[in-house]
């Protein structure tokens, strides 16, 4: 299962599913960062599944 944390969540919420052995990323590692929009966290989702 993936995981994609969004800003409002902690980052070290993705840094705990990872030590759970699922796959995550919080928007903060994104090129953006914080301030990827919405569409674009939306396209990832989708590309990613």
């Amino acid at each position: 299962m993936k995981f994609l944390i969004d800003a409002q969540l902690p980052r070290r919420l993705a840094d705990w599913l990872r030590g759970a052995g699922y796959e995550a990323v919080h928007t903060l590692e994104l090129p953006a960062g914080n301030r990827t929009q919405d569409y674009d966290i939306n396209a990832l989702s989708v590309a990613e599944q």
